[in-house]
């Protein structure tokens, strides 16, 4: 059986990244057990019911490019980890890495990957414990990080009314955020333990594609597009246009900020107990509402799905 194929309705750009995921639980069949314990949620969480487990990659030409720096890329592949991990609510542990290489790739540029994957562990008290090196056309890295979690928190189990909240700023990560970022444990782990917070995840795919898999099957992402907080790089990238700004922060991706719920008669509180422990507020950017037959995502001005919205998907 050829493993490729010109006609593009055989292949998996046919589908697209979610729609193949949901292709591949069927193929897995009752070995994947369902979400938060499978496939789903930032991370799977492991019996006895507070182990997390994730695994993410960084690809050249997708993720980073022949003039980043190699320590920056290293450290790019574990805080694409970390990210998931905070989005539990979760501390990083152990990690295995697997390269990915073409006979080519320099020591020097190898050097640099390692250091700066190791400077970052270190940052984070991550173990890196094992992995495997394996020759290939396309210079790529995959990183498994393991973590624990007091309470994992999940995506779509909000409930209506409660409010969304966002980390920080998002859009134009591509400017170099998506290398710079911190991801947010200390404030991952300070949801995780209080219970107002009710639902949580990461943006990497963007607000647009995210905020509909936070809300779930039945309830609905409604956002107060001028309330979302635009990075000063989304700014300055759209120049004055509005349009291109809303764009910009919905759909950019890579953002690695949280995107949370909480109990809207907990919401003053929350945010009170997090200006005494970070020094600056989260942001509100919308709520929940029972979906129906309507959209996913809302734009609470209008009532209907923002123009043109939507976030990042691989094979698309």
């Amino acid at each position: 059986m050829n493993a490729f194929s010109n006609d593009r309705s055989l292949t998996a750009a046919s589908l697209g990244e979610t729609a193949l995921l949901s292709r591949i639980r069927e193929w897995l069949g009752p070995c994947a057990p369902p979400s938060p314990r499978g496939m789903g949620d930032d991370c799977a969480v492991i019996e006895p019911g507070a182990n997390l487990l994730t695994c993410d990659s960084v690809v050249f030409a997708r993720h980073f490019e022949v003039s980043t720096p190699p320590d920056m890329v290293g450290a790019k592949l574990l805080k694409r980890n970390l990210s998931d991990i905070a989005a539990m609510g979760g501390i990083p542990r152990e990690a295995v890495v697997a390269l990915f290489l073409p006979p080519e790739t320099t020591l020097e540029w190898l050097e640099g990957f390692t250091k700066g994957l190791a400077k970052c562990a270190l940052d984070y008290s991550v173990s890196i414990v094992g992995g495997d090196i394996s020759q290939s056309p396309t210079l790529a890295a995959t990183l498994t990080l393991t973590g624990r979690a007091r309470r994992p928190l999940t995506r779509g189990t909000g409930g209506a009314g409660d409010i969304l909240c966002v980390t920080g700023p998002l859009g134009a990560s591509i400017k170099g955020h998506h290398l710079t970022f911190t991801p947010r444990i200390e404030q991952g782990i300070f949801l995780s333990i209080n219970d107002a917070a009710t639902a949580c995840m990461d943006l990497s795919d963007g607000l647009a594609k995210d905020a509909p898999s936070l809300a779930g099957e039945h309830l609905a992402a409604v956002l107060d597009l001028d309330e979302i907080p635009p990075s000063a790089e989304a700014l300055e990238q759209s120049d004055g246009d509005a349009a291109k700004l809303t764009k910009s922060v919905l759909c950019d991706g890579e953002d690695y900020e949280l995107l949370f719920a909480v109990k809207a008669d907990a919401v003053d509180a929350l945010e009170e107990a997090w200006v005494d422990r970070f020094g600056a507020p989260f942001f509100r950017i919308g709520h929940l509402a029972p979906r129906g037959d309507g959209p996913a995502l809302v734009d609470s001005a209008t009532g209907k799905a923002p123009e043109g919205a939507h976030g990042y998907e691989h094979l698309r």
